[in-house]
């Protein structure tokens, strides 16, 4: 017989999957109506739709969203933001399993896109899903130019030198090397968490959040971004190739600094549930009972995949 605590547990999970349900058709939906843009080459499209539809989870789209619903506003642009960001997401694992990166044959148990389609139509593909971001924010109706302006601004910093690409080329090179603990959270502040924090912060520009606020979903964002990370790095240690949809394994072959491999996978665990906790006391200030925001951070901490 389930205890009062395990009912309410039960209900709450039973609301982020209702929410989940209810959003990622029309997220799908959206994302390839932008597909649908004309091109000169149909391989070029195919190549796009074939990673987009790969079978993503979409928690970056989706905490658009919840960001939105937690602050009580809607908005018709919040699902192009969402997807735009989704677009940039999908871009960087194409380019990420490439030979002259991770060399990955798997990405979400299918095969990743460079033994399909080629390396050269794989590196065209991200790039243009790149560019697809940018242009469909360029066609938001009902956010004020200058709300857009930052949106931008803060996509492009957030996937750019100063965010996931950034973090991307220090995780190069801190392979083979025994980073710090502080340096491994650099590398991963900029290379998983840029991305995650823009869908919280565009959600609250959208909102017209005050800056209160949205300091502390700011403060959400980074210690959901690192948990997101120490997750991820459990999972490539504990998990198996089938359940993870990816070769388990790749860091340690690598040679990369892992939060398992820093602190022990005990030591790990302690620390993703300290910013699982920080991330969950941010949301105070939303006021809510149930905050979405705040189910989304049990779902990444407790993902399996």
């Amino acid at each position: 017989m389930l205890s009062t605590q395990q009912k309410a547990q039960t209900q709450m999970d039973d609301s982020l999957q209702k929410f989940i349900r209810k959003h990622t058709p029309a997220i799908e939906e959206r994302l390839n109506t932008l597909l649908e843009t004309e091109t000169s080459s149909l391989t070029l499209r195919d190549a796009m739709a074939y990673s987009v539809n790969a079978g993503g989870k979409r928690i970056r789209p989706l905490l658009v969203l919840a960001t939105l619903h937690d602050l009580d506003v809607s908005s018709e642009d919040a699902i192009t933001v969402a997807c735009a960001v989704e677009l940039i997401h999908t871009y960087s694992l194409i380019h990420d399993d490439l030979p002259s990166m991770d060399d990955d044959d798997f990405r979400r148990g299918k095969p990743t896109n460079h033994t399909i389609y080629g390396e050269a139509v794989a590196i065209l593909a991200g790039d243009a899903l790149q560019t697809l971001a940018f242009g469909c924010l360029t066609k938001l109706s009902s956010t004020p130019a200058e709300v857009v302006l930052q949106i931008i601004h803060l996509l492009a910093e957030a996937s750019g030198l100063r965010g996931m690409v950034g973090g991307q080329v220090l995780d190069l090179e801190g392979e083979t090397k025994q980073l710090s603990l502080l340096e491994l959270e650099t590398v991963h502040i900029n290379k998983t968490g840029a991305l995650l924090s823009f869908c919280i912060e565009a959600g609250a520009l959208i909102a017209g959040a005050d800056a209160v606020k949205t300091d502390k979903l700011k403060t959400f964002a980074h210690n959901i971004g690192l948990a997101f990370q120490i997750r991820d790095d459990i999972l490539d240690v504990t998990s198996t190739t089938e359940e993870l949809g990816k070769t388990v394994g790749s860091d340690e072959t690598s040679d990369k600094s892992t939060y398992p491999s820093l602190l022990g996978l005990a030591d790990a665990e302690k620390r993703l549930k300290s910013h699982q906790q920080l991330a969950k006391s941010a949301l105070s200030i939303l006021e809510k009972e149930e905050s979405l925001l705040g189910l989304f951070a049990d779902y990444i901490v407790e993902r399996k995949s």
